[in-house]
């Protein structure tokens, strides 16, 4: 008689699509690059809205997807609400929402929501990250004493939390303090056994790693320069090491990720990050884009330690740069947008410009599946897009609202957040979806 693990290893050999089936489980995707493997998804909106759900309140936060689920986070300002939310992946309908915190809606630059960092999930719990600016004796001991300069805001503290699939809060901790006048937009990560949070800001900037079982602390990381800065680390196992990398507080900074130690560095080359680094299997690059108040994009060899500012940059331009849209890898070509909307595609292995094309203001990031490139603007437009050495259109269509948020692709659906509603475009594949 056949073992049922056996079985199992037969089907997925008979099967390889099986095997392409992803979950889209934290910011950017299971990959933290905005790719997906699955495929039959959509390249337009006509003909392929499976459904609309509204939702509460606000938020520049990403979907995430997990199996028959999708999570995303809220602000309700009329209660002061920061909410969890759970729709059902077949229909849209509300499942469930939990209140994670309450708390004084704080200050926030007017591209920036109270609800924009993206939650992630293991499969098992959720976790979330947001901003509670109600004074602490923490808070205000961090402000006693001294005057606030004009155009700095009073410290908040950083609150995480661990939920369970039907709602209820597993564990809440308060790593540390947070002041930025933008506001606050730091997307919990998870990484083995650890749930991991930038948290640059204007003050004593940290990253801190956070037990899933309990939120114990398993290891802090103390910032440089002390600069608001909102980046996602990218993890990835690059040239025989796993690294967590991100650019942010006037540097760019490569750590392991199980213990927090520098691996190595890069000064500068501006103050002010958002966006994500990527990697290329191709070319065996990484590409950080950024930020405030110069422009600069980089294409950086990852296999140094110390300090590689003056030995690891094999190109660099000031052409193309974004800010908050994180770029995206597809085969051998760099494609990023910038805020203002230029698009450009690069050649990812010489920085050569390929060719650039006006899209109007974006500020959601680049996803990928199946050799095409999504770009989605702030007026809702969105364009399918086949990389190459000529810009090639394969379809435009309308979201029929404002779109700040970046999507999530799974399973052959993608799942974008409007300003009033969560859109699922796609049917869920048969293949994909038989786990």
């Amino acid at each position: 008689m056949i073992s049922p693990r056996v079985l199992l290893s037969l089907l997925f050999a008979l099967s390889p699509s099986l095997l392409l089936a992803e979950n889209w489980p934290q910011w950017r995707g299971p990959r933290l690059d905005g790719t997906s493997q699955d495929t039959g998804f959509p390249i337009s909106t006509e003909g392929n809205v499976t459904w609309r759900a509204e939702l509460p309140g606000s938020g520049h936060a990403s979907p995430i997807v997990w199996q028959d689920r999708i999570f995303i986070v809220a602000a309700v300002a009329e209660t002061e609400q920061r909410v969890l939310v759970c729709l059902e992946r077949a229909s849209g309908r509300l499942l469930w929402q939990s209140n994670v915190v309450k708390a004084p809606i704080e200050s926030i630059h007017r591209l920036n929501s109270q609800a924009s960092s993206t939650p992630a999930t293991d499969g098992q719990s959720i976790f979330t990250a947001f901003l509670d600016n109600t004074p602490t004796d923490a808070t205000r001991k961090a402000n006693e004493g001294r005057e606030i300069p004009k155009g700095e805001v009073p410290k908040g503290t950083v609150i995480i939390s661990a939920h369970d699939f039907s709602g209820k809060q597993l564990w809440q901790v308060r790593p540390g303090l947070f002041s930025s006048k933008h506001g606050f937009c730091s997307s919990p990560v998870v990484f083995e056994d650890k749930v991991i949070v930038n948290c640059d800001h204007d003050g004593d900037g940290y990253i801190v790693a956070l037990a899933k079982t309990d939120g114990k602390e398993l290891w802090r990381i103390e910032r440089p320069n002390h600069t608001r800065s909102y980046c996602v680390p990218l993890i990835r196992d690059i040239g025989g090491r796993t690294q967590m990398v991100l650019s942010g507080t006037m540097c760019v900074t490569s750590y392991d990720p199980r213990t927090g130690k520098l691996l190595w560095i890069i000064d500068g080359p501006t103050e002010q990050f958002v966006a994500s680094l990527v990697f290329s299997d191709q070319t065996g690059l990484l590409y950080m884009t950024g930020g405030f108040p110069e422009h600069h994009l980089l294409a950086i060899k990852p296999d140094g330690s110390g300090n590689v500012t003056n030995t690891h940059i094999v190109w660099r331009t000031n052409k193309g740069v974004s800010y908050v849209p994180s770029p995206i890898i597809e085969g051998g070509h760099f494609l990023i947008v910038s805020d203002s909307g230029i698009g450009h595609c690069f050649d990812a292995k010489t920085g050569d410009i390929l060719w650039e094309e006006r899209l109007r203001e974006h500020h959601a990031s680049l996803t990928s599946a199946e050799g095409h490139v999504y770009f989605i603007n702030d007026t809702g437009t969105l364009r399918t897009v086949k990389p190459g050495k000529t810009y090639e259109t394969l379809a435009e269509s309308e979201l029929g609202e404002k779109v700040f948020a970046s999507p999530a692709l799974s399973e052959g659906q993608i799942f974008i957040r409007g300003d009033k509603s969560l859109i699922c475009l796609g049917k869920r594949s048969a293949k994909t979806a038989a786990r």
